[in-house]
C-alpha cells in the first residue's frame, strides 16, 4: 500500500466536512469505469453515513458522447478541479488523444495542493501524459500495457496487478480492478470497518489487494466441487484459531500444492497471504469499532501476541495498530487511552 494514516490530510473517520471526489470525463466516455467511481463514491445507501461528496465534470461541459452509445449531459468544467480531495480519471479514448494544456494545468495544479488523482483503466494514459507517472510504478488493463509503455517510456509499467496506491497518486487495471481501487481508498480514508459496510451494500468482496493478479489461469468460473467458498467461510469463522495451510488444505482434501494452485486461479493470492490479509483485516475492525488491547486483538485475530500483530500490522500498513486506531476509531466509542 501506499496511501497511509497522515494526520494533516483531514481524511479522517469523524470529519464532518465530506471528502470531494471528482470525476473528470473525456469523450466517448466509457461508462463502465465511471460507472465504479460513482457507484462508490457517489451514491446514498441506506443506513449509512455518506462521507463523499460525488460530481463529475468535463474540459468543455454539456452533451459528452459515451462508449455505449448514447451523450450524458455534465455541466460542470475544470473548474471543479480546484475544490476536489480526490479526482478520478475513469479512462481514456482513444489512447493518444492529447491532453489539452488546461486540463493538463488543471490536473497539476490540484496535485500541486495535495488532491489525490487516480486513474482508472485507461486513464493512464491521460495521466501520464501530466509527468506524474515518470519514474512511478503505475498499472493499466494487461491488454493495454504494452501501448502505455511504448508511449510513455519514463513510467515503470506493472501489467500484473490489481492497482497500485503511491498515495497522492493511484492507477488501476480495467474494470473491476477500478471497483477495487475505490474500496481500497474508502479503507485508507474511513477504515477497514466503514469500507466493509459500502461493499456490503454493493455485494463485493471488502478487500482485494493490489498486488494481485490482473487475471488468473482459471478458463472459466470454477465447478462447484472446486470452489473455494466453503472453505473460506470455514477459515473466516475461526481466524482465532492457530489455522495453518496444512489445515486449510485438509479441511478440502488436498494437497498444499494443489491448494495453492487453486488459490493462485480462483484468488490470485497463496493461502497463506490470503489468510493473513484475513487476520489483519479483522484486527482492523477491532481497532476501529472496540476497546480490546492490541494483546487481546492478536489473540482474537490469530496472530498469537501483540509483537507479531504490530510486525505484521506495520509490514501491511505502514503504521502501528494505536496509531490506526487514533486515526480510525468510530467516533460513537468514548477514547482509548492505553498506548499498546
Amino acid at each position: 500500500m501506499g496511501y497511509f494514516i497522515d494526520m494533516s490530510t483531514g481524511r479522517l473517520a469523524g470529519d464532518d466536512e465530506r471528502h470531494q471526489v471528482v470525476a473528470l470525463v473525456h469523450p466517448p466516455q466509457s461508462t463502465f469505469e465511471l460507472g465504479c467511481a460513482a457507484e462508490v463514491f457517489g451514491t446514498d445507501r441506506e443506513g449509512l453515513e455518506r462521507r463523499y461528496d460525488f460530481r463529475v465534470c468535463t474540459e468543455r461541459p454539456g452533451a459528452v458522447a459515451t462508449s455505449a452509445g448514447y451523450t450524458m449531459m455534465v455541466t460542470e468544467g475544470l473548474s471543479a478541479l480546484e475544490t476536489a480531495d480526490t479526482i478520478v480519471i475513469p479512462g481514456w479514448k482513444p489512447l493518444d488523444a492529447l491532453l489539452s494544456p488546461a486540463t493538463r494545468s488543471a490536473l497539476l495544479r490540484a496535485h500541486r495542493r495535495g488532491a489525490r488523482v487516480v486513474t482508472i483503466c485507461t486513464g493512464a494514459f491521460a495521466l501520464a501524459q501530466t509527468g506524474l507517472l515518470d519514474g512511478r510504478r503505475a498499472t493499466t488493463h494487461w491488454i493495454r500495457a504494452g501501448e502505455l509503455a511504448a508511449q510513455f517510456p519514463r513510467v515503470v509499467v506493472d501489467p500484473d496487478v490489481l492497482y497500485i496506491d503511491h498515495g497522492t497518486i493511484a492507477t488501476s487495471a480495467g474494470a473491476g480492478a477500478g471497483m477495487d481501487l475505490c474500496l481500497h481508498l474508502v479503507r485508507a480514508d474511513h477504515g477497514a470497518g466503514y469500507a466493509a459496510k459500502v461493499a456490503s451494500h454493493m455485494v463485493m468482496p471488502p478487500h482485494r489487494e493490489g498486488g494481485q493478479a490482473q487475471y488468473v489461469t482459471a478458463p472459466s468460473w470454477p465447478a462447484a466441487h472446486d470452489s473455494l467458498a466453503r472453505l473460506l467461510t470455514w477459515v473466516t469463522d475461526r481466524l482465532g484459531e492457530p489455522i495453518t495451510v496444512d489445515d486449510m488444505a485438509d479441511q478440502v482434501q488436498l494437497s498444499p500444492r494443489t491448494l495453492a494452485r487453486r488459490f493462485a486461479d480462483q484468488l490470485g493470492s497463496s493461502p497463506g497471504q490470503w489468510l493473513l490479509t484475513q487476520r489483519i483485516t479483522a484486527a482492523r475492525v477491532l481497532l476501529e469499532e472496540s476497546d480490546l488491547s492490541v494483546e487481546a486483538i492478536a489473540l482474537r485475530v490469530g496472530l498469537a501476541s501483540a509483537t507479531n500483530l504490530r510486525r505484521r500490522f506495520h509490514r501491511a500498513l505502514r503504521t502501528t495498530p494505536a496509531a490506526y486506531r487514533r486515526a480510525f476509531r468510530s467516533p460513537r466509542l468514548p477514547p482509548v487511552h492505553r498506548t499498546d
